[in-house]
């Protein structure tokens, strides 16, 4: 077992994944694994790294969020799988139906929120 929570950040937008990775360097006890800049990508990543949380865009070309984080599950079921966007997301109600355990504004995303997220929906909760 890893002594920090390993993160796969996936989004289209680097200036978001910037953002995402200096939230997570600020943030003692978690570390970024990689990045993803699709959710094609994300899948073939998760498996490789095996992060304990993915921080996952929902809207993106191709595979959107909510089908890779239903892939990853399937793939591994141990990770924690939470969605971000800039607008709030109708499918919000239905995160079981995608694997994701939470979903957040992107506007809300910082140490804080990440810790949260973490103490909430992490496999340490569980």
């Amino acid at each position: 077992m890893r002594p920090f929570v390993g993160i796969l950040t996936v989004d289209d937008h680097p200036v978001f994944r910037g953002v995402a990775r200096q939230v997570i360097e600020a943030t003692p006890g978690f570390r970024q694994l990689g990045e993803a800049a699709s959710g094609e990508e994300a899948v073939r990543l998760a498996a490789a790294l095996a992060p304990d949380l993915v921080l996952l865009d929902v809207r993106m070309r191709g595979i959107d969020g909510p089908e890779a984080a239903r892939r990853i599950h399937a793939a591994r079921p141990e990770t924690t799988i939470v969605l971000l966007s800039t607008e709030d997301y109708e499918g919000a109600r239905r995160m079981g139906d995608c694997a994701a355990a939470a979903f957040l504004r992107k506007d809300a995303f910082g140490p804080d929120a990440l810790r949260a997220l973490w103490a909430e929906h992490g496999s340490c909760s569980s």
